[in-house]
């Protein structure tokens, strides 16, 4: 049976905001699912790197892809214990709006990974890994498209994180106010932010004419 939360370790918990930390799993995996990208982060000759990618999760593994000459996919392949990573995504769910300038802020839900990141190399969790990338941005779509030949696989890597080291922040609500602005003459509260998808848009000629089939035309993020 898997544990309700992640553990909290020294990496997983913030020196600020305590409060607004969570280690619940579902909530960690709902976050995850959620999203279409994650910023991921590495350390190359003593320098820090940050890379925006598209990533999946599968149970408690998350898998990112690129070029097997791009930097991190490069590095862990030559690391036998695998590439230090630190792997975040944030939703923004609002701008939050003060009476003072100091108290602006962002309604926000993030999940911060840290762990070692390892060169995907068996042919069946490729394939796996490969799928469920394609599969997060839009479910169905694997198995409606041409799968990767050959010379394709052999450009593309893949690299897998498990979900070890895991904390989500959420931030929530109004603005917090001094006393002593409440008397001042401005807007404060909060501007919701959402994602919003359109109708699906054809490729054209010389694409093939065919209607957007049921897993576009209803769309819909959880």
């Amino acid at each position: 049976m898997t544990a309700a939360s992640y553990p909290e370790t020294e990496r997983t918990v913030p020196s600020r905001g305590r409060q607004r930390a969570s280690y619940d799993r579902e909530l960690v995996h709902a976050l995850l699912d959620e999203g279409y990208v994650c910023h991921l982060g590495f350390v190359r000759d003593g320098a820090p790197v940050v890379l925006p990618t598209l990533y999946a999760r599968v149970g408690e593994r998350l898998y990112v892809h690129g070029s097997t000459g791009s930097r991190p996919l490069h590095a862990a392949g030559q690391r036998e214990a695998g590439l230090p990573v630190c792997l975040t995504v944030t939703h923004v769910d609002g701008l939050v709006l003060a009476l003072s300038a100091f108290h602006h802020s962002v309604n926000y839900r993030s999940v911060v990974v840290h762990g070692q990141a390892r060169t995907v190399t068996g042919p069946a969790e490729r394939t796996a890994a490969l799928d469920a990338l394609v599969d997060h941005v839009v479910p169905g779509r694997s198995a409606d498209c041409r799968p990767a030949n050959a010379r394709e696989l052999a450009a593309t890597a893949v690299l897998a994180v498990d979900l070890e080291q895991v904390s989500v922040k959420v931030r929530g609500g109004g603005p917090n106010e001094e006393p002593e602005d409440l008397s001042l003459p401005h807007w404060s509260g909060v501007l919701p932010v959402s994602v919003v998808h359109g109708a699906p848009v054809p490729a054209g000629p010389p694409a093939p004419a065919i209607p957007a089939p049921g897993y576009l035309t209803a769309y819909s993020r959880p």
